[in-house]
């Protein structure tokens, strides 16, 4: 893989552990695809896939198939999926977001509203491995530092270069 400067990119692997319900899924096959590590757990909340470097985890549900189950379930599942993981996100799937799965989305999402869960609505598995994987990579330790590094550098740059920030220093010095 390159980046568009020609320079090599080293290809991120992690370990991501999952619930044995997930092992016959697609996203499963898709991440060993990729080469990560895949470890399956019966301990781990049913739909859940965890990256423990990163201390992120996903809980994943259909839209459907939480309708099916019923919202007052599912809210259970999630209410102990938070308390556990104090960096989670709900992946909820739907081929087609329309009125019925926005609103189910914001049902659990007022449900929720002020703890530590976020909502992210996905269309495919090829879409939630992509997403998954991205959160992951820039909460895990080296990558969040060098994230953090490059938005105080961008922050300072913007401050330094602002002609606001020019004219309260002129102001400054006059007075």
């Amino acid at each position: 893989m390159t980046e568009s400067g020609g320079q090599e990119q080293s290809r991120w692997i992690t370990t991501v552990i999952m619930s044995t319900a997930l092992q016959n899924h697609e996203i499963s096959t898709i991440l060993q695809r990729q080469q990560h590590r895949v470890r399956y757990s019966e301990s781990v909340e049913s739909g859940a896939v965890i990256f423990s470097l990163s201390g992120v985890a996903f809980i994943l549900s259909d839209t459907q198939e939480l309708l099916m189950i019923g919202e007052e379930q599912f809210s259970k599942r999630i209410q102990k999926f938070i308390t556990i993981h104090r960096n989670s996100f709900l992946v909820l799937s739907s081929a087609l977001h329309g009125p019925e799965e926005w609103n189910v989305m914001f049902r659990i999402q007022r449900r929720f509203l002020g703890s530590n869960l976020r909502i992210i609505p996905v269309h495919n598995s090829t879409e939630t491995v992509k997403l998954m994987l991205t959160l992951a990579k820039i909460t895990s330790k080296p990558q969040a530092d060098d994230t953090y590094f490059k938005m105080a550098m961008t922050k300072a740059q913007i401050i330094e270069n602002s002609p606001v920030w020019k004219m309260l220093q002129d102001y400054q010095q006059h007075n």
